[in-house]
């Protein structure tokens, strides 16, 4: 946990000092080595930085860098002025390229990371349906899903009631919505509502029940996992239908 915490400014040290320290490398031979090539080394840098860190961190090294090619490899030497045209042209496009890898590289993250969380979340709503193909008991099966539906939310607690919801309390809507009252929530904006949210069971719109949720509000849900946790109540409320159709 400390190490998290403290990774972040490493990372941006790593944005400001990488640069400088690959410049003052490449300086020596600063007569022998092309400005282009120059230029080339401190993007594909950039782009390791930025395959680590952040968009902001991205962008930290991308100016770090254009502004050591600036100053390092372009005439006159150790200043901000750049007398050569052609060389204006290298800084900038260095200082672009850099700031369009991180906006790429954070996207790609951020899509591998909801990749990996659509299928673990496709496994937990997989595990349940074998657990009602199987004939596991009612009372296995709310637990279960209860059980998913904390780890899917991360949820403080997680309850069962065989009764219809609150009126006053925030529902997660079957379109992944949540609605308290007559308001939408900005779950994406605000987080999860820090009062006990509603999740409804039921099977073919007979409704059996629902879930009570209480969340930390400083939690961040997508409406991909509520959708997932509204699939997860119908597999429960599948079991429900099945054990109440049973001959006693």
């Amino acid at each position: 946990m400390a190490m998290d915490a403290v990774r972040p400014a490493l990372v941006i040290v790593a944005s400001v000092v990488a640069p400088i320290a690959l410049t003052l490398v490449l300086l020596p031979f600063r007569s022998s080595i092309p400005d282009a090539t120059v230029a080339l080394a401190l993007a594909v840098l950039v782009s390791l930085v930025a395959a680590l860190g952040t968009r902001v961190t991205a962008a930290i090294a991308a100016v770090s860098a254009a502004l050591c090619f600036d100053v390092g490899f372009t005439e006159p030497y150790g200043s901000l002025t750049i007398s050569h045209a052609q060389d204006i042209e290298t800084t900038v496009l260095l200082l672009i390229s850099g700031l369009i890898v991180g906006q790429l590289s954070t996207r790609n993250r951020r899509n591998r990371g909801l990749a990996v969380q659509t299928s673990y979340d496709l496994s937990r709503i997989h595990a349940v349906a074998e657990m009602v193909a199987a004939g596991a008991r009612i009372d296995q099966v709310v637990l279960a899903v209860g059980y998913e539906l904390q780890s899917l939310l991360q949820l403080r607690r997680c309850r069962f009631e065989a009764t219809r919801t609150d009126p006053a309390a925030p529902v997660i809507q079957r379109n992944g919505d949540i609605l308290w009252g007559p308001n939408l929530w900005d779950y994406e904006g605000l987080g999860p509502p820090d009062k006990p949210m509603a999740l409804v069971v039921e099977h073919q719109h007979r409704v059996l029940g629902h879930f009570v949720m209480l969340a930390d509000s400083r939690t961040r849900v997508t409406r991909d996992q509520l959708l997932a946790a509204v699939t997860l109540a119908d597999q429960a409320g599948a079991a429900l239908q099945l054990d109440q159709s049973r001959p006693a």
